[in-house]
């Protein structure tokens, strides 16, 4: 079922798309982290967000 609600849609692109990766254990983290909530690494990335062109 689709959304139409433009709010909705916005929000839920922030929380699907709007996050750090580990580069060393892959875990997800929140956009404020610093540090790896599962292996305390500090080497994080952001979430790649570009819509895959086939």
């Amino acid at each position: 079922m689709p959304v139409l609600d433009a709010s909705l849609i916005q929000l839920a692109q922030r929380k699907r798309l709007h996050y750090k990766i580990c580069r060393k254990c892959g875990a997800r983290n929140p956009m404020s982290a610093e540090k790896c909530r599962r292996c305390r690494s500090y080497n994080l990335r952001w979430k790649k967000r570009e819509i895959a062109r086939r």
